[in-house]
């Protein structure tokens, strides 16, 4: 199995109680952990308000982190889980993300998906069309991405987007161009999508959810003539963990005590509830999430992007995952 580390950027109140003019400090900081340890790659959410509810607290925009850390580390590839295609022109971010591949010797992965958040769809003047076409969107952009990384140049007269030999120059560094992760597990349009376009892709990370979705995933390949066994699946996890069943309770309290002046007891509560129950978690003792992994890779995951939400203050439980969990699943 694969492993990515989400670097805490400040979407999921992960940053609270930092200074601003520190932050950079603690993004950087991680990511200079997992760049010197065995993590394969580093990722970020690509949101401009923070979750569950918009606030004044700082969200760090994804694509500016992805340069920056470009430009900060050596070996970890530089993923996003997901950039939102309607955010930015693609053949503007297809310009951005090779940039960025040179600037990281040929080390960007594209996350990329139809998006949701409502709120800062309509903040930033986005609007915020039907899901139908938001996928259509996700479509058009993918085709003028690949196009723009094989051969440096993109046209397409689309239903949304219209590009007429738009010059992306230079090419990625990466042979055949960036990486493409379809993130989304919707069962008629995006695993379609996926299916004809990804390298990766991204879905629920329960047991029941992954293998289902997995199956139709396999239905949408052999509809479409593609190779699902070149397709690597792969999921996000929550993770906290601790030597002992007592120990992750005391550290899911202390996040919930972090966000409870940010978000309220009720909010906080709420925001908590998802860590402390659910399939699609890795909480826990080492034993405990080993286990649960293991019987992912049994169903086909082969790649685990891992969120500690006390990443910015405490890296302990990152350093008990790479000592006991890591190695048992490498």
């Amino acid at each position: 199995m694969r492993f990515g580390l989400f670097i805490p950027q400040g979407w999921r109140h992960d940053l609270v109680g930092i200074d601003p003019a520190e932050q950079w400090a603690a993004m950087s900081g991680l990511s200079a952990h997992a760049d010197a340890g065995a993590w394969e790659s580093i990722w970020v959410y690509d949101h401009f308000h923070t979750v569950p509810v918009p606030s004044a607290e700082a969200t760090h925009e994804a694509w500016t982190l992805m340069s920056a850390f470009a430009a900060t580390t050596s070996r970890v590839r530089l993923g996003q889980m997901c950039t939102c295609m309607s955010y930015r022109n693609p053949a503007y971010l297809a310009k951005v993300a090779s940039t960025i591949d040179i600037i990281s010797g040929g080390r960007v992965e594209m996350g990329i998906g139809a998006g949701w958040y409502e709120h800062e769809w309509r903040a930033y003047g986005y609007g915020f069309p039907r899901a139908g076409e938001r996928l259509a969107r996700l479509d058009e952009g993918v085709q003028i991405m690949q196009q723009a990384w094989t051969t440096g140049t993109a046209t397409l007269d689309g239903q949304h987007y219209q590009v007429d030999g738009a010059i992306v120059r230079p090419l990625p560094l990466q042979e055949g161009g960036i990486p493409i992760w379809i993130a989304g597990g919707g069962e008629k349009v995006t695993l379609r999508i996926a299916a004809q376009y990804a390298n990766y892709t991204n879905f629920d990370g329960s047991p029941e959810g992954f293998t289902h979705k997995s199956d139709l995933l396999r239905e949408h390949c052999a509809t479409l003539g593609t190779d699902f066994d070149a397709i690597v699946r792969s999921a996000n996890y929550n993770t906290v963990i601790a030597a002992t069943e007592a120990e992750v309770a005391d550290r899911l309290d202390a996040i919930q005590d972090r966000v409870t002046p940010y978000l309220g007891e009720e909010g906080a509560a709420s925001f908590m509830a998802e860590y402390r129950s659910g399939t699609a978690q890795a909480v826990g003792t080492p034993e405990q999430i080993v286990e649960r992994l293991n019987g992912m890779k049994a169903r086909g995951l082969g790649y685990a992007i891992h969120y500690f939400p006390e990443a910015a203050y405490d890296r302990s439980g990152i350093e008990l995952f790479e000592r006991e969990v890591m190695p048992a699943l490498l």
